[in-house]
């Protein structure tokens, strides 16, 4: 076997060999603040709180060291600011996306789970009607969240992409992607990390679900 400057003509042949696969890092948005907004105001959109900043700076840090190509986010505020220091540290911009937005984005209303007890109008409604939040069109939300990370997938071949969105969004895609009958039966956390390899030819394999380790001093339980 041929050798170049050391390195066996196999070996130099898998370095210029094009990546087969692309990956995608989905992270949750940090904790966002309350808002309530009166009817005709439009929806509620709120930014991080002090929080929420914290665990955004927790998951650049994390992230950092990772070879990461393009930083893609929800055009909501919450996904948007807890992506911005990762883009700031890697010198890149953040590619917003509507079709990412939470099942909820048109609500007047957004009051973070860790404030709510059981007896929280949001909870009981939700009791009562599991597909309230979804707003009335769960299959039209699955087909957004699968049509949205398809998209990614055949935009940046070959690449790393850090994908900031929301709970539902990354719950729903996990449902699809394992054949589960729930679509509430992972809860994600505030900046948590899945990761899913994705191939052109339509295989996708989820190497890691909710990781958080980065940023599990900072995480508060609900009440209930």
């Amino acid at each position: 076997m041929q050798l170049f400057a050391g390195i066996s003509l196999n070996t130099l042949d898998l370095c210029v060999r094009p990546r087969l696969t692309m990956d995608l890092l989905i992270v949750r948005h940090a904790r966002p603040e309350r808002e309530e907004k009166s009817e005709g105001e439009g929806p509620a959109d709120p930014g991080l709180s002090k929080t929420g900043y914290l665990q955004a700076e927790a998951i650049a840090d994390f992230l950092e060291g990772e070879r990461i190509d393009h930083v893609v986010s929800s055009s909501m505020k919450r996904a948007q600011q807890t992506a911005q220091p990762l883009a700031k540290r890697l010198g890149a911009e953040i590619s917003q996306r509507d079709n990412l937005r939470e099942s909820d984005h048109n609500s007047s209303v957004y009051i973070p789970v860790e404030e709510m007890t059981f007896d929280s109008p949001s909870i009981q409604e939700f009791m009562k009607d599991p597909s309230a939040i979804f707003e009335g069109d769960y299959e039209g939300f699955r087909q957004r969240v699968h049509a949205a990370f398809d998209q990614i997938v055949e935009e940046f071949p070959s690449q790393t992409v850090a994908v900031f969105c929301h709970g539902m969004v990354i719950s729903v895609y996990l449902q699809i992607l394992w054949g589960l009958e729930n679509p509430l039966a992972i809860r994600p956390d505030y900046t948590s990390v899945t990761r899913v390899e994705a191939s052109k030819t339509g295989l996708r394999t989820v190497r890691s679900i909710n990781e958080t380790g980065h940023v599990r001093h900072l995480l508060e339980r609900p009440k209930f």
